[in-house]
């Protein structure tokens, strides 16, 4: 092997090497190769062997991990308290192949050990390789914190890309409703104007109004009708008014959807000329129209109202940090308005049991909240399309039990142990919550609860245990 232009003082410039003796900081010299990248250079590629400790002497390295394809940004090795100057493969790393890119930070200079001298190495210096490893668990942590903020970020932009389109939806059909509103309000005008040519009393109008009142009140009750029974009906009410020779399949579908029977309209018409029939009709289906139109828009802007307000409920935005009692039968229904997106995508059915026996429960609502959010969101992702999913509440005098059951394949028995491990998930990044069933059995600990989970196939149930009281007012240790 050529002599490399590294000497032992260069090496103990090195965090990780600074306190090794000469012989030994020899002994890695004369075992490793040397490089020099400029900078922007290529380090290590993505799903290249990962079979060498590389050791900083020089610059600084940053690293990308592949995520789905694409690059991001994760780390920057360089000489500190985090990663000793080595990075790379180090003893008893379980890395196979480099999970990502790494490119020069300015011109860097490195040492290369090959793993087949780590064992070796550990017989030279048992303590060095523990101070090694010790760095790798450094390094681990900070990759798992820029993990799960990623995640989080992913997670917190589909998440507000949902409720978007959720917000779309009624935005949308309030601007459709408002331009058909004002252009039946304009032609009112008209309509009203006939109708006064064809002097119909006062009386007659108040009866008008008084018939339609009444459908409105019937129509909160009456049963929907089949698609097949409501075309027969139009059909019905379309021949009716071909009588009077009105033309107006329009008006015949709105007066036969509002719930008008064609005796009905006979018995209406029966006490006016029928040349006032012409006059009449376009008017009150003008009328019956508008109102529809008013219901509609009222719809709209309660489904943009009550999802503004479960999104404000869901982060308790007028809420302090302390714990407060919350109702979490509220807090479940917000997280499935929030959610609701993905459940109409996989046309998903949600049976809600709740016990009537409700009690409001004492709770950091904000943390509590991003539990139900992540069960449920697990939920979605387990089931097939057309799905199931059960959310069960029982109170007793101590405690509130919390069950979310979906159908699902299962969770396999190989990883069933390890779901609560930190950072463990199944999940492709920005699939999930970002928050993981660790975060979520650490903010259940924090609420002195209990988390458990059954699951075969067919049948996964997470089960939350709350106490309904708390001797004091926890302080919160989850950042």
């Amino acid at each position: 092997m050529d002599k490399i232009p590294v000497t032992t003082n260069d090496l103990k410039k090195v965090l990780a090497f600074s306190e090794l003796p000469d012989e030994h900081l020899q002994w890695i010299i004369e075992r490793s190769g040397y490089s020099e990248v400029e900078d922007g250079g290529l380090v290590a590629k993505y799903g290249d062997p990962a079979d060498s400790m590389w050791v900083l002497l020089e610059g600084k390295v940053s690293f990308y991990m592949d995520v789905n394809g694409q690059q991001v940004f994760y780390f920057t090795f360089e000489n500190d308290n985090i990663t000793g100057g080595v990075g790379g493969l180090i003893p008893y790393s379980r890395m196979k192949t480099i999970p990502g890119y790494a490119y020069a930070l300015g011109k860097i200079k490195l040492l290369h050990l090959h793993k087949d001298h780590f064992t070796e190495l550990e017989h030279l210096n048992p303590a060095f390789i523990q101070k090694l490893i010790g760095y790798m668990t450094e390094r681990a942590k900070s990759f798992a914190t820029t993990k799960l903020q990623y995640e989080k970020v992913n997670a917190l932009g589909n998440l507000a890309a949902g409720i978007a389109h959720e917000l779309n939806n009624p935005a949308a059909a309030i601007n459709r409703f408002s331009n058909e509103l004002a252009k039946r309000l304009n032609r009112n005008y008209e309509l009203t104007e006939n109708l006064v040519k064809c002097n119909l009393s006062p009386e007659y109008i108040k009866s008008i109004k008084a018939l339609v009142s009444d459908k409105e009140i019937e129509s909160v009750n009456i049963k929907k009708i089949s698609a097949s029974q409501r075309i027969q009906n139009e059909d019905e009410m379309e021949e009716w008014l071909e009588k009077y020779n009105i033309a107006d399949r329009q008006a015949a579908e709105t007066f036969a959807e509002f719930g008008f029977s064609t005796a009905e309209f006979e018995k209406l018409l029966s006490g006016i000329d029928k040349s006032a029939v012409g006059c009449l009709v376009p008017w009150l289906e003008n009328l019956i129209s508008s109102k529809r139109i008013i219901e509609d828009l009222t719809d709209a802007s309660n489904r943009i109202y009550f999802l503004v307000a479960a999104i404000k409920s869901h982060v308790h935005m007028d809420r302090t940090n302390a714990m407060q009692c919350t109702n979490i039968h509220k807090d479940i229904e917000n997280a499935l308005t929030l959610l609701g997106f993905k459940l109409r995508g996989k046309n998903i059915t949600v049976t809600k049991n709740f016990s009537e026996d409700s009690k409001e429960v004492p709770a950091y609502a904000g943390e509590l909240n991003q539990v139900w959010t992540n069960l449920i969101d697990n939920a979605i992702f387990a089931v097939p399309q057309n799905g199931n999913i059960a959310i069960e509440t029982v109170f007793d005098q101590k405690n509130v039990k919390v069950s979310i059951i979906d159908d699902g394949p299962g969770i396999p028995k190989d990883i069933m142990s390890r779901i609560f491990d930190p950072f463990f998930t199944t999940k492709k990044v920005g699939e999930g919550t970002g928050i993981g069933l660790d975060l979520v059995n650490r903010i259940i600990k924090n609420h002195n609860g209990e988390i458990k989970v059954n699951s075969v196939p067919g049948r996964t149930e997470f089960t939350v245990y709350l106490p309904l009281v708390q001797k004091h007012d926890i302080k919160s240790e989850l950042k």
